[in-house]
């Protein structure tokens, strides 16, 4: 090889060996860091938390004012506005403060007509208009009768949305490198998905999908076998990698490591562990119940644009509503200003799935192999 062929070789390597050590370098968390202690010491039972990111997620968390409260006096909503399939009950007043606050909180820029034809406001020719309205009952359902994961906190569209009329950190099924990319690529992914680059496992060396199994399908996330040798007991090391990417995007999401949850020494053991892990429980059950009955439902509402690689439809996992910090809005309570969104949704919403359109069959997403 020539001589000004290796020097030109040597100096694309050394750039790219630099590039690579920089981005490697800023995925780590410089010190200071500040440390709470959840346990004993010397039992390595400790939260870490970076304060330079306190501060910009302290930003992100600031609450929005709430407008004022309005008496529930007069005639309701149903009984003035046309084709009011959920908040029927309220009054005119408590209705359109609640309509203005939706706007604040989603589509503060768009404005109403983000979701209405303000010709016609009662037309359902919107799509966001018929997803909005099932949110909404969405919203109802997790305030009613999911208080073993939100407590009294609650939630209101804002917890999500924070402004955007499409909210951060939403997931689609994932076809990853068996879909795409050619045969090396699907080479790469035969080994359970891994070195596949993808920010919902931090860009760690871990299965990239960790969503589908776990938050949309109830595959069983716990992998301690309770026997030593293989026949009944199919728990693996890539079961364990499997259920090792999903507490990693968990940590993430929060802004917490293991001992959040988990007792160090028990990991396993429920008597030991913090209360935040029968809370995590109920939350992972609560994120399964409603992707499959709310948001997969809306399969046929959604536009080609909105819907993911397969064509599913977009979906919650934690940090959709948690975005970095371990209690949405640091515990905030919005939903004590709106009892509205408390009360039990009703399923009139559910009208527009009528004969015009139905929702799609679910397809099967991919398991975890065993």
């Amino acid at each position: 090889m020539m001589p000004g062929i290796k020097l030109g070789l040597g100096l694309v390597g050394a750039v790219g060996a630099t590039l690579l050590g920089i981005a490697m370098i800023s995925k780590f968390q410089l010190p200071p860091l500040d440390v709470v202690q959840r346990g004993y010491r010397g039992t390595a039972m400790q939260v870490n938390y970076n304060e330079k990111q306190l501060a910009t997620y302290l930003a992100e968390n600031k609450v929005p004012a709430s407008l004022p409260a309005v008496p529930a006096a007069g005639p309701k909503a149903a009984a003035v506005y046309k084709n009011v399939q959920v908040l029927g009950d309220l009054s005119v007043g408590q209705f359109t403060r609640l309509m203005v606050s939706l706007t604040n909180w989603v589509s503060p820029k768009q404005g109403c007509a983000y979701c209405h034809n303000t010709n016609n406001m009662a037309e359902d020719n919107l799509y966001t208009k018929i997803v909005s309205r099932r949110m909404i009952q969405m919203t109802q359902h997790i305030n009613a009768d999911w208080q073993p994961h939100v407590q009294q906190t609650g939630v209101t569209c804002y917890t999500c949305h924070r402004g955007n009329p499409v909210p951060n950190n939403i997931w689609f099924n994932d076809p990853g490198p068996r879909a795409s990319g050619g045969v090396f690529m699907a080479a790469v992914g035969g080994s359970a998905g891994k070195n596949y680059a993808s920010g919902s496992v931090g860009d760690a060396s871990l299965p990239y999908d960790p969503f589908t199994p776990f938050l949309e399908n109830d595959h069983s996330i716990r992998v301690q076998g309770e026997e030593a040798l293989p026949g009944a007991n199919r728990h693996s090391i890539k079961e364990a990698e499997w259920t090792f990417a999903l507490m990693n995007y968990f940590g993430n999401s929060l802004g917490v490591n293991c001992t959040y949850c988990h007792n160090s020494r028990a990991f396993s053991d429920w008597s030991q562990s913090s209360p935040a892990k029968v809370v995590a429980w109920h939350g992972i059950r609560m994120t399964r119940d409603l992707n499959a009955d709310y948001l997969k439902q809306l399969s046929n509402a959604w536009p080609v644009n909105r819907l993911g690689p397969t064509g599913d439809s977009p979906k919650l996992a934690c940090a959709t509503c948690h975005q970095g910090v371990y209690k949405p809005l640091y515990g905030v309570s919005m939903v004590k200003d709106f009892p509205e969104l408390r009360q039990p949704g009703s399923e009139a919403g559910l009208r527009y799935l009528n004969a015009s359109w139905t929702p799609a069959t679910p397809m099967d997403p991919a398991k975890p192999a065993e």
